[in-house]
């Protein structure tokens, strides 16, 4: 037997009583009001249980509050709710003739035992219809989980399906979202949680109950629901772990949580010892400054409301984090701000023995060595905590005999009681011992794998185009020296050096011959491999300022309409030329820009910079980064970084290199996880994506031996000689031998399209166009034989056609179905007529057999008869056509015969005057041939009216689950059969067909 969606509904609810000690209650079974979602009797015990001191009034005005929100959208309702939640409930009230105010608490987080926890299932909500989400899970009567299953054993529906499904429910009975938390959907194999803004992307996995992150790959249903649900853990996440950033609810992931609790362990343990409270090393990507907020809201409770103090190391990066921490205020419960200067750092510290969350850069340290606070009670959370400018021990310019100390020590001088902690999305390296010094060792580490692994991020992958530029050898050095002095350590001679190299590198990078061959290559590169990538979104790195300009200008020499495309981001200097400020601008200016850039559907898609937006900056949809800069260590990571971020199917990102950063990128990686170094030590697409693309080319066209499609590849091919290829194509895979061939062949061309995605500059034009010809058939095999979305013939020719101009630079119109121009309608004559005459025989058995499926799935939900009927019918055709028992010719005249019967079944119920649902009823009635001898046609007619109409007057919710209900409608149902002294004697059976054709419409209407 199938293990459906109501055993795994049941197995989850066993889970939740026997290993969590949660209560259980079947939702038909509760007496309420369905337009509430609240279980209210539970709610109003636990508010008068958790605040014991408060009066009846306080507790009825919490509650009134609970039921009434002001109007505004669901985020709007739900982020006031989650911060009554989160902080209870501010009341006022009448007690003993005085008036008071007061906080009501809806949850005890102190005590855990003083709170009701109960999992429900089948719990009905009306509004703008009738929903019942499978399972919800109750904190003191409040509705804060909402649980979407699918069936693990039916191979047509999945998670996605569950996501779509909460999506539908957030539309139709939005008052149950005033009150979630977050979401989970689950089909046994996958299961995630996100919050009601997250997209199916940003859903995650939890894959640990312990804070392990090893052997996390294929985490089970069981510890996703332990792991969250714990009720100490998940009483947690309620209250600290989920927030509000903008428009944007965001729930912690499992790694972030993890760590964060680490950090304040390790953050209490150090302020009462050496001050030291560790690194926090999550890969670029994974939700750092997210995590740094959460770490912040913890640490008000954790250290009773210390100061805490936010340092970066450039003004832009403490921008973008201040940003960060300001969208989130009301979680954090305070306004952070930003000190001005030194003397503005020092007033606020000053101004306050607790409480503040204050940004500041580095460079505030460098202006006086007088201490700026002594307090103890301060928390310095350094972001990218690893930086050259950190040191300890001063140091000696031997030229000047000045010295000079390190910033770190001038941090640590100047806040000599405070507590450190780093933040890093790279790790530290092997050489540096200053950052261990100053913050101690990791606290947690969140590598490469593990983010890709858990879909936090996506692989990035390298493509050298060094060669394109055709640099003399004088000029390789010149690069290569460059490299050399970023390997030594960041002393103050060799900054000094550095700036003296380069001009001389600037003028070696920017030299006429060497920026055209670059601008010709980006264009050609970016034209026919990247542009089609997702948005299109990419990025081109240059050495300097002034090189960024030239190659803005020649990209608009040679392509004049792209002035909306392409655009310049970079800080402005007082002595620029004139002509930069209007390419450059203000700062309101960049903010403008970087509106446009993080906007999926706006066109500036090509992002020139120098060293804005290499950190802290995100664009998901980013997959393209082209490298003329040389670049080493942790600047390098954190730069290409920018391509890892996760976005609808996005493969990878990709980093394009004219300057010879390999050799940079393998020692950066030295630093990285033992596995790290095994899975990303050598992202080369040549190495990689390559060699897999050329794999999975091979077994594609060992699944099309004996199948000439070389007509496709024809340059001089005509749209209509393509069509009929992928046509032919998608008949020869589905022959009726040829089953499991079909499946395979769909699972390797994804894996085809997603290698080629990534090394497509690589390829010869005739791998393009074959694979373009796989790529086809795959999409059409999937949208006939197993999408789940119906199907469109308009639809499907325009998905091939995108395909062939992002591929091939197809640009003419392909018809895959030239012969029929009706669209695909099972109900129109000449459509049956077009597809009786294709040549594709094979073909056509399975768009007869997808758009019958689809009519049948359809009787399923509204017609018991003729869903029975045609089922069987169509079981019975594709079975004996599997067994060889019929040719495809023969069975595509059983599917058609169907497809008639159908259309005439249709017109028979507008001939006796029947609507679709009155006709459902009447099948069901005259389900026995001979009750026609019984009774006169219009009696039948009559009955099946009177019963559609009765069905519609009656109808109460209880039908649907509470079986003593559904024994009084069939009871209501039987009365009616009898007043038409239905059915004839000896014909009993006829009533159960009626009552199943009634339960039907009950349920799906």
């Amino acid at each position: 037997m199938a293990f459906a969606e109501d055993n795994y509904e049941k197995a989850i609810i066993e889970l939740f009583q026997d290993e969590l000690g949660y209560s259980y209650q079947y939702g038909p079974d509760v007496e309420r009001d369905y337009t509430d979602p609240l279980y209210f009797d539970e709610l109003e015990q636990a508010l008068t249980r958790i605040n014991p001191l408060l009066p009846e009034g306080a507790i009825q005005e919490a509650l009134n509050k609970l039921k009434h929100f002001e109007n505004g959208s669901i985020l709007q309702k739900n982020e006031v709710f989650m911060n009554y939640l989160q902080n209870g409930i501010e009341v006022s009230y009448f007690h003993d003739g005085e008036h008071l105010a007061g906080i009501v608490k809806i949850v005890d987080f102190e005590n855990i035992e003083n709170n009701s926890f109960t999992v429900i299932n089948q719990w009905t909500i009306i509004e703008y219809s009738n929903k019942r989400p499978d399972v919800i899970v109750f904190v003191n009567g409040l509705p804060v989980v909402v649980f979407e299953l699918k069936s693990p054993s039916r191979e047509e529906t999945d998670a996605s399906d569950a996501f779509l499904q909460l999506k539908t429910y957030q539309k139709e009975i939005p008052i149950l979202f005033t009150y979630n938390a977050f979401c989970v959907m689950s089909d046994l194999a996958t299961s995630k949680a996100g919050t009601i803004t997250a997209g199916e992307d940003r859903f995650m996995e939890w894959k640990t109950i312990d804070g392990s992150y090893e052997n996390t790959q294929y985490a089970t249903f069981d510890t996703f629901i332990e792991g969250m649900f714990d009720k100490k853990r998940f009483l947690d996440i309620l209250q600290n772990f989920i927030c509000f950033s903008n428009d944007a609810k965001i729930l912690a992931a499992y790694h972030q949580y993890f760590a964060v609790r680490k950090a304040i362990n390790s953050t209490k343990k150090a302020t009462e010892t050496d001050g030291r409270g560790g690194v926090f090393w999550h890969t670029q990507g994974s939700g750092k400054s997210l995590s740094m907020v959460f770490y912040t809201h913890l640490l008000q409770q954790a250290l009773n409301s210390p100061t805490i103090v936010v340092l970066t190391d450039r003004n832009d990066l403490d921008d973008q984090l201040f940003g960060q921490f300001a969208k989130c205020e009301k979680f954090l419960r305070q306004t952070p701000i930003q000190a001005s200067d030194r003397a503005n750092l020092k007033e606020l510290l000053d101004g306050r023995e607790a409480n503040g969350i204050i940004f500041t850069t580095m460079q505030k340290f460098e202006e006086s060595d007088e201490p700026l606070s002594e307090r103890r009670n301060i928390i310095v959370m350094a972001d990218e905590a690893h930086r050259g400018q950190y040191g300890l021990e001063e140091k000696v310019d031997a030229t000047t005999g000045q010295v000079k100390i390190g910033t770190a020590r001038k941090i640590r001088d100047s806040l000599p009681n405070a507590t450190y902690i780093g933040f890093t999305g790279t790790p530290i390296s092997n050489k540096d011992k200053s950052t261990t010094e100053v913050f101690g060792n990791y606290i947690d580490v969140y590598d490469m794998t593990q983010a890709v692994e858990d879909g936090a991020t996506r692989p990035v992958y390298y493509e050298s185009r060094v060669i394109h530029l055709k640099l003399d050898e004088s000029v390789l050095e010149a690069i290569d020296n460059e490299y050399m002095v970023m390997e030594e350590t960041a002393e103050y001679h060799v900054i000094e050096r550095s700036k003296k190299e380069l001009g001389r590198m600037d003028s070696i990078l920017g030299a006429e011959q060497t920026l055209n061959a670059l601008v010709d290559d980006i264009i050609d590169h970016y034209e026919n491999n990247r542009a089609q990538e997702l948005t299109g979104k990419a990025m081109i790195v240059a050495y300097s300022r002034p090189i960024a300009m030239k190659i803005y200008h020649k990209i608009l020499e040679k392509r004049s309409n792209w002035t909306e495309k392409v655009g310049v981001v970079m800080t402005s200097g007082n002595n620029d030329p004139e002509e930069w400020h209007d390419i450059i601008g203000n700062k309101s200016h960049k903010d403008e820009m970087a509106k446009k850039f993080k906007n999926d559907d706006d066109p500036f898609k090509l992002a020139i910079v120098v060293d804005m937006w290499l950190t802290g900056f995100d664009v998901p949809s980013l997959a393209t980064m082209y490298v003329y800069k040389p670049m080493s260590g942790h600047n390098l990571m954190q730069a290409i970084a920018r391509v890892n971020r996760v976005y609808k199917d996005k493969e990878g990102g990709l980093v394009v290199d004219y300057v010879g950063i390999a050799s940079a990128l393998k020692q950066a990686m030295n630093d990285y996880t033992k596995r790290d170094k095994g899975n990303f030590g050598d992202p080369n697409i040549a190495e990689t994506a390559l060699p897999k693309f050329i794999e999975k080319l091979e077994v594609c066209r060992d699944m099309f031996h004996g199948f000439d499609y070389s007509k496709f590849m024809d340059d001089s091919a005509t749209d209509l000689t393509r069509a009929k290829t992928i046509s032919r194509g998608v008949n020869f895979l589905s022959a009726v031998n040829k089953e499991k061939d079909k499946e395979e062949y769909i699972k390797q061309a994804l894996l085809l399209r997603q290698a080629l995605s990534l090394c497509r500059s690589l390829l010869t034009p005739e791998q393009r166009f074959e694979a373009a010809f796989f790529e086809a058939v795959r999409t059409l095999l999937t949208r006939i034989t197993g999408d789940r979305k119906p199907l469109s013939l308009k639809e499907i020719n325009q998905r091939i056609n995108e395909l062939l101009k992002s591929s091939i630079k197809s640009e003419g119109v392909i018809n895959l179905f030239s012969d029929i121009d009706t669209g695909f309608s099972l109900f129109d004559p000449k459509f049956l007529d077009e597809i009786s005459k294709m040549k594709e025989k094979n073909l056509a058995v399975e768009l007869l057999k997808k758009l019958i499926t689809e009519q049948v799935s359809l009787y399923k939900r509204t017609n018991l008869v003729k869903s029975e009927k045609f089922s069987d019918m169509l079981s019975r055709a594709m079975k004996a056509y599997l067994n060889g028992m019929l040719s495809n010719e023969e069975v595509i005249q059983e599917l058609m015969k169907m497809a008639k019967d159908m259309a005439n079944a249709s017109q028979e119920g507008n001939d006796l005057g029947l609507t679709a649902e009155e006709l459902a009823f009447y099948d069901a009635i005259t389900k026995p041939e001979a009750v026609k001898d019984f009774y006169e046609n219009d009696e039948l007619v009559s009955l099946a009216h009177e019963l559609t109409d009765l069905l519609r007057k009656s109808r109460t919710v209880d039908w649907q689950k509470k079986e003593s209900a559904r024994a009084g409608m069939r009871r209501m149902v039987k009365r009616l059969l009898k007043k038409y002294k239905y059915p004839p004697e000896g014909m009993d059976d006829a009533v159960a067909t009626v009552i199943g054709q009634c339960e039907m419409w009950v349920d799906n209407s």
